[in-house]
């Protein structure tokens, strides 16, 4: 596999390992064909393996590369870093003001972003697409890194990456066509709002891909950047949401810790 991936240019390798997570979005959103609904606190403990996920992924595979890949050209890594992952979250932050959305459990009154008239399932759809951006975002600045040929980013890593980031797909198309579901759309149409939501990680991860490539001064800026990003959205959201009901607080901890070991793994194993 990572032979095969090595004779590719590194915006394919991006584009077929963004596809792969959003095939795994795909994959979680089709459960809407073989039940109706799952329990709250399985879906709770999904988006709490997520988050875990997220927050591993967000150190070892991001910011602790992008930290070592500063010093290791000549920046004051504690600044690059600082500034980059600042700069990430305020990038979501400004998304998030502009993108109209809602999350899931809430009622229309409580939807995000600018004014509109779309409906909610359509508010739904891009609460998750909004997470999903900085997912391909930092996957297409991983394998960007990894063509730098520099000690601190690698192939195996950003492999590592997309495998994690597809994991924890698989519960966010859950989360978008089950709620669907239950609201009345048919199984198709909620399968197809679900897996629509990871759409955005190909198109996401090519940019950053092309973004970076041959500015190899960024690279460190962009791996934080990067983290920065899906730290907001796992902050801002993922956790609230899956620790909404108190009875399943305890379950949700453990599905995190989870997550975030079995990304360390991942990323130490391959990385």
């Amino acid at each position: 596999m990572v032979d095969f991936l090595l004779q590719l240019n590194p915006v394919l390798q991006t584009l077929l390992a963004t596809c792969f997570t959003w095939g795994m979005t795909a994959a979680g959103a089709a459960l809407v064909f073989v039940q109706r609904e799952i329990r709250a606190k399985y879906l709770d403990a999904m988006l709490g393996f997520a988050a875990g996920v997220m927050i591993a992924a967000s150190f070892w595979s991001l910011l602790a590369p992008g930290i070592e890949m500063a010093e290791q050209l000549g920046q004051k890594p504690w600044l690059t870093a600082a500034i980059g992952f600042m700069a990430g979250g305020l990038f979501m932050r400004l998304i998030d003001y502009i993108l109209p959305h809602l999350h899931l459990g809430m009622d229309m009154t409580q939807r995000e972003g600018m004014q509109t008239s779309w409906q909610r399932s359509t508010l739904l759809v891009l609460a998750i697409t909004l997470h999903n951006i900085p997912e391909g975002l930092a996957v297409g600045v991983a394998f960007g890194a990894a063509a730098a040929e520099l000690p601190s980013a690698t192939l195996g890593g950003a492999i590592a990456l997309a495998i994690g980031i597809g994991l924890q797909n698989f519960p966010e198309g859950t989360a978008v066509s089950m709620p669907l579901r239950r609201e009345g759309l048919s199984r198709k149409t909620g399968f197809l709002y679900g897996q629509l939501s990871g759409a955005v990680e190909p198109l996401a991860g090519v940019l950053g891909a092309l973004f970076i490539m041959g500015m190899q001064g960024i690279l460190p800026f962009a791996l934080c950047f990067a983290a920065g990003a899906m730290i907001f959205v796992v902050v801002e959201e993922l956790i609230p949401e899956s620790q909404r009901n108190p009875d399943n607080i305890d379950l949700v901890t453990v599905a995190t810790l989870v997550g975030f070991t079995t990304m360390m793994i991942l990323d130490v194993a391959l990385g």
